[in-house]
């Protein structure tokens, strides 16, 4: 037995193959690699500068607009926004300035500026990050409370809903994807963190805070 990195609930063996060990929650459903098999933080910051992210490449561009629109559509330029593991090509708060949008970045390899963490906004966005999340809950629960009143935390993530038998699905093959969200999870984390709400939209995830 092993508990969850989320809710500290028992999990047990759920997918078991060569450099690909997780486990599910009994309990919140999430689907995780325990900590002995995480990388270390020096092969991770290594991966994630292999991460090809130009900020000009419209293919780029075009897969974070989801969360670009998702903040245009419920927030104005007034707004204060982060962007939370905002990565080696901050795209999202690019393309958000160039709509005179204020938004910071925040990263923990590349953009390390812990002050931002103490201040509060109407909205954050997390673009392909909740997947790498070590301490999910501590993680979770810092993003909620730097939320203000009626603010949004916006994410981007794949969903596992059972689409493909899970030791052929795509994306638990990045080592560095080690906490994966069900809709069960993702309800569990509205429920018992302090969000209003949360709702899905073509694989945007929004917290209401």
């Amino acid at each position: 037995m092993i508990n969850c990195p989320l809710c500290n609930e028992n999990a047990t063996v759920f997918c078991e193959k060569p450099n690909h060990l997780f486990y599910k929650c009994d309990t919140c459903e999430g689907i995780f690699r325990p900590k002995h098999t995480h990388l270390d933080t020096t092969a991770e910051k290594a991966h994630y500068e292999n991460h090809n992210n130009d900020v000009n490449d419209l293919g780029y561009q075009k897969f974070v607009f989801p969360v670009v629109k998702a903040v245009l559509d419920h927030f104005s330029a007034e707004d204060k926004g982060l962007d939370f593991g905002s990565g080696t090509g901050p795209v999202i708060a690019k393309l958000l300035r160039e709509q005179n949008y204020q938004v910071e970045n925040y990263d923990l390899y590349f953009e390390n500026k812990p002050e931002l963490l103490q201040q509060k906004y109407d909205y954050i966005t997390c673009c392909e990050v909740m997947e790498h999340f070590k301490e999910p809950l501590k993680e979770f629960q810092q993003l909620q409370k730097m939320l203000k009143p009626k603010g949004k935390l916006i994410c981007k993530t794949e969903i596992y809903n059972n689409q493909t038998p899970f030791e052929n699905w795509y994306y638990k093959n990045d080592l560095t994807h080690i906490f994966i969200y069900q809709e069960a999870t993702l309800h569990w984390i509205q429920k018992n963190l302090g969000f209003k709400k949360v709702g899905f939209l073509d694989k945007v995830v929004v917290f209401e805070g």
